[in-house]
């Protein structure tokens, strides 16, 4: 039995498939290594691509060029091998006249799947098409499983989403997301260093979950025998960084959250968090600006993104409004009266069908008629700012009005993708909020944040004036690659047992 063109056969059982491949590999086994790890590849499918393919044949005779490739069989093509390597594809050309009979029945047998390395001169086909002729050809890894059938790939998501190793291998347009991804993340690195920002590691298992109001994953360690979270976020240990001298400093890593999953959200999830002394969260907005502007334009040479159908535009200045201003822009039945104290603020909730607590303040009322009537419409690139003191435990309160903190989140197509502010250095003053903190979660909040006396001991040596910024990496790749869901930009997102 020979699996020949199976590409063109979808509905031949796959369990045959994999036994006719496992049987080939046996044959294999019986005379050689089956898999052998000597072959050595000097060249990229891209960089031959690049360097070669706009010559003529008579050129590239001329030249002489040899190059050895490898990568997994994509195609059969006749003579022809198309390869594919991490930086694209390239055929190998069988030259069935340089090589041994049973050299050829061996490479006859081989699968769409298998990996394989190729040496020779580098030439160009009829067609135009670059390749390498193979001089010597060998076979590095039997795949034993098929890969999808060629015209549709991978089409069922979940499976994308399970089996991303097969997704990776057939659909282009995943793997290039991941590269944007990897591109974004390196941009922001460069681009804070530039700005003299450090980078530094903060602990992943805490004692005490801070730096947010998220229900934490914990866990245990034996050998202290105590109870120990996964960190929800990084910035109650950035600013001890920030008390100890480093003024500007910077993290790029994985944040938990007991929380649901969602189109928008994993239990896991990647930030950046920034923060920097001597600054306000005025200078964070226009930091934030200049970044994402220059990363637009670095990663598709122009300022303006699409994603799900809408243009965003990064060359234009970013709008700027407070809460209060939002809500009423989106919601024109209301007037400045109706969001001033708790009784009017629940009867514009009652009106609106939006459900609160009995325990909600004039603030915490305030941002659910926002999420609920604002944010979904925020969809040019937007600051939103003056957030209620009583959602923000951790920033510093405005001078001029103590209901209000110097704070802001940034909107685009939507979605929240940042959330930055002047940080609370008043160290009896975030004592008292953080035990304002532990009377909610004493109340039932699962998600209220502890007392930490050491950070209190922290600010109590003294922190000067700083800005702090928490930016969603997978969202904002979410952004620059249209992607409808965070699971499409996570390698491998979390899902239930098959």
């Amino acid at each position: 039995m020979n699996e020949k063109n199976t590409q063109d056969s979808p509905k031949l059982d796959e369990n045959k498939l994999i036994a006719l491949r496992k049987e080939k590999l046996s044959g294999i086994r019986s005379q050689r290594h089956a898999y052998p790890n000597t072959f050595r590849r000097t060249d990229y499918a891209q960089t031959l691509q690049n360097n070669y393919s706009s010559q003529t044949k008579e050129e590239l005779n001329d030249m002489n060029i040899s190059a050895s490739i490898a990568g997994r069989i994509m195609a059969k093509r006749g003579p022809f091998l198309v390869l594919q390597d991490m930086t694209g594809r390239i055929q190998a050309y069988v030259d069935r006249k340089g090589l041994e009979k049973d050299h050829l029945n061996e490479i006859d047998t081989w699968d769409i799947g298998d990996i394989i390395g190729v040496r020779g001169p580098v030439g160009l086909s009829g067609k135009g098409d670059l390749f390498v002729k193979t001089e010597t050809i060998e076979l590095l890894t039997k795949a034993l499983r098929p890969l999808p059938e060629k015209f549709h790939g991978l089409t069922d998501q979940e499976q994308c989403y399970r089996m991303r190793y097969v997704d990776l291998i057939v659909n282009q347009q995943s793997r290039e997301k991941f590269l944007i991804r990897s591109k974004i993340v390196s941009f922001i690195r460069d681009y804070l260093a530039q700005q003299d920002f450090l980078e530094v590691e903060t602990p992943m298992m805490q004692a005490i979950p801070g730096g947010a109001t998220a229900k934490p994953f914990e866990t245990h360690h034996n050998a202290l025998d105590m109870q120990l979270y996964l960190r929800i976020a990084p910035e109650l240990y950035l600013k001890r960084c920030v008390v100890g001298g480093f003024e500007r400093v910077f993290e790029i890593n994985r944040n938990f959250r007991n929380e649901g999953l969602s189109t928008r959200h994993n239990p896991e999830f990647t930030m950046l968090e920034f923060y920097e002394a001597y600054a306000d969260y005025h200078a964070l907005m226009d930091r934030t600006e200049d970044m994402l502007r220059k990363l637009a334009f670095h990663l598709y040479q122009q300022h303006t993104i699409e994603y799900q159908g809408s243009v965003y535009d990064f060359g234009k200045p970013f709008r700027r409004m407070s809460v209060k201003q939002s809500v009423l822009e989106f919601n024109p039945s209301l007037n400045p009266d109706d969001l001033t104290t708790v009784t009017s603020l629940r009867k514009v909730c009652d009106a609106m069908e939006i459900s609160y607590q009995d325990s909600y303040g004039a603030g915490k009322l305030l941002i659910e008629i926002f999420e609920k009537t604002v944010e979904g419409n925020l969809d040019q690139p937007t600051f939103i700012t003056e957030y209620p003191t009583e959602v923000s435990p951790l920033a510093r309160r405005n001078d001029d009005n103590p209901e209000i903190t110097d704070r802001f989140e940034f909107f685009v197509g939507g979605k929240e993708i940042a959330n930055g502010f002047s940080e609370l250095n008043d160290a009896e003053d975030q004592a008292s909020r953080f035990q304002e903190q532990v009377l909610q979660k004493d109340g039932g909040d699962d998600e209220a944040m502890h007392f930490d006396a050491d950070y209190i001991r922290a600010l109590e040596y003294g922190m000067p004036p700083t800005a702090g910024e928490g930016i969603g990496i997978d969202r904002l790749v979410m952004l620059f690659t249209d992607s409808a869901s965070i699971r499409d930009v996570l390698l491998f997102p979390h899902m239930r047992p098959e």
